[in-house]
């Protein structure tokens, strides 16, 4: 595997105590979430790059 690629990371999932309560708009679960949801894409996408090539034969 090429050190120049290296497998995406998960984001840090916040704490309960992280979030105020307060209704903010974006809470720190709304963005955690939506950092989730971009790892997930790059994860297959990563997974994809580095599968091992199938030859039909």
């Amino acid at each position: 595997m090429p050190d120049d690629d290296p497998r995406p990371t998960p984001p840090e999932q916040p704490e309960l105590e992280d979030c105020c309560n307060s209704g903010c708009s974006p809470c720190v679960f709304d963005l955690y979430d939506e950092a989730l949801a971009r790892y997930r894409v790059e994860l297959a996408e990563w997974e994809a790059r580095h599968a091992p090539l199938k030859h039909h034969e």
